[in-house]
């Protein structure tokens, strides 16, 4: 027989393989008809009673849960004082911004109407200095047509003087002179 299936036998708690109708199959060993993997289920189960009942571990681990939730409420609570806190901030610099703004629009403003009072005002004493230097002007051309027409004069006379003495001198004598003198006198 030599085409006979090996039976390989083995010690009991190993693994071994049976063959059955040409078909091979494997078997687990077995303690007391419990698979491996309900041992491990079993001893799970036992030592999580013992943690839970022996140990009260359910009382620790809540209250510790329930410390760690009164810590994240208490941090939320902070984070929203701190967040109103922030937006109070916020919204007073922003005030503070837009009447910052406005101060600098009024200032704006106000020096624009300075400087148009300013230049107003320049314009008057400018175009007032304009007239008073025209007026002193047309002042010093008049004293001076009035001093040139009394220098003219004055030449005049004197050129007159001239003419009449050279005249008077060639034309009267002394007899006339004193018939002119007397009438002179006599007309008085």
């Amino acid at each position: 027989m030599a085409n006979a299936p090996e039976i390989f036998t083995a010690e009991p708690g190993e693994a071994y393989t049976e063959v059955d109708a040409g078909a091979a199959k494997h078997v687990e060993p077995t303690l007391m008809g419990l698979a491996p993997y309900q041992w491990v289920s079993i001893a799970m189960l036992v030592l999580l009673l013992i943690a839970f009942f022996g140990a009260k571990a359910h009382k620790t681990i809540g209250g510790g849960l329930d410390s760690r939730i009164a810590a994240i409420r208490n941090q939320l609570d902070e984070a929203k004082k701190l967040r109103a806190e922030a937006e109070a901030l916020r919204d007073e610099y922003a005030a503070k911004i837009a009447d910052a703004q406005k101060d600098a629009e009024a200032m704006l403003a106000n020096a624009r109407t300075e400087a148009d009072a300013v230049l107003l005002r320049a314009e008057e004493d400018s175009a007032e200095m304009i007239a008073r230097r025209q007026r002193m002007a047309e002042d010093k051309i008049a004293a001076a047509e009035r001093d040139a027409i009394k220098d003219v004069r004055n030449r005049a006379a004197r050129a007159a003087t001239a003419a009449s003495r050279k005249l008077i001198a060639e034309k009267h004598g002394a007899a006339e002179d004193r018939e002119l003198a007397n009438e002179i006198i006599s007309g008085l």
